[in-house]
């Protein structure tokens, strides 16, 4: 069964831009419930449609399957709850491991989090110095969940 082990934290800082790939992704959830969640990505010339199920610790399941970047479109465009997930994503790697920095734009803008995919739970980690709070297990923090309770709303 096909799963994602991932950490999430709050960005302190601005370091992580240093050597980091970006590309900007337009994120539309079909489905979003707290068992399940279905979405749309567009972003560097490609799309994805990813399903995924309820998060156990750092666990959950995913499956994620290349589809047509016009149909993404369409579907995100079309289809997706408001609001759309609109990010810049930065990817850097640190010692090893492969950091995701989700810069957050529109009505969620000044949001910024850092994602790391482990093999396991407890597989150790160096936090980068721009890497505060552990966000993993609050839910606020979960893409889906910033459709619903956009993080402008929070202050």
């Amino acid at each position: 069964m096909p799963q994602e082990i991932e950490r999430k934290f709050l960005v302190t800082g601005t370091g992580f831009k240093r050597g980091a790939r970006s590309t900007r992704y337009s994120q539309g959830y079909l489905v979003t419930d707290p068992r399940r969640s279905v979405r749309v990505r567009v972003g560097g010339g490609e799309a994805f449609l990813t399903i995924k199920g309820p998060t156990s610790g750092a666990t959950r399941q995913e499956y994620e399957y290349p589809i047509p970047v016009t149909h993404a479109a369409e579907i995100v465009e079309c289809l997706a709850l408001a609001p759309v997930i609109d990010k810049t994503r930065h990817v850097v790697e640190v010692d090893g491991l492969v950091w995701e920095v989700d810069e957050f734009h529109g009505e969620n803008e000044g949001l910024v989090i850092a994602e790391v995919e482990l093999h396991s739970e407890d597989q150790p980690v160096t936090l980068p110095e721009w890497v505060g709070e552990e966000v993993t297990s609050d839910s606020r923090y979960i893409n889906q969940s910033l459709v619903e309770n956009p993080y402008s709303s929070w202050k």
